[in-house]
């Protein structure tokens, strides 16, 4: 890691480093639960999924750069909860660093930098959404003053 490590918003050259990041995470899911296998084209997914989200006005998607090589990504989006209040709230979909990047803030930083954002577009609250069994992820969030307010049960139907 150098000193010149900073985050900014994703650009279309970030593209190929970012499908790779947000593909690994994806990869990584699936190892927290057979639900969350990723598709066999998934890079493609990814490409389509990032590309739109850097086309919404209504989303956020970050890179961690480090002397000119995005090390890590963050995508979130504003969303509407038409039923509660606050209604406006920024959701938090994707956060992965490379492994030398984690445990040194970087991720404290992605989030606020998204939470600043996402509150300027007006949302007043963030929420996150990862893995129910990803334990690292939940103090992660937890640390950030993060807590549960929902949960969500699966079932395959057959």
């Amino acid at each position: 890691m150098t000193n010149s490590v900073s985050i900014r918003a994703a650009k279309n050259e970030d593209l190929e480093r970012m499908v790779d990041l947000v593909s690994r995470l994806k990869r990584l899911n699936g190892e927290f639960d057979p639900l969350l296998t990723p598709v066999d084209d998934l890079e493609n997914e990814v490409t389509k999924y990032l590309q739109g989200m850097m086309k919404d006005s209504n989303s956020v998607v970050l890179v961690l750069e480090d002397g000119g090589k995005v090390q890590g990504v963050l995508t979130a989006k504003l969303v509407d909860r038409c039923f509660y209040k606050p209604r406006l709230v920024g959701q938090i979909a994707d956060v992965y660093l490379m492994p030398e990047y984690r445990r040194r803030s970087m991720g404290y930083k992605l989030i606020a930098e998204a939470e600043k954002l996402l509150k300027s577009r007006g949302a007043e609250m963030i929420f996150a959404e990862f893995p129910a069994k990803n334990v690292i992820a939940e103090g992660f969030y937890r640390k950030m003053g993060f807590r549960e307010i929902t949960e969500i049960f699966a079932k395959e139907t057959q």
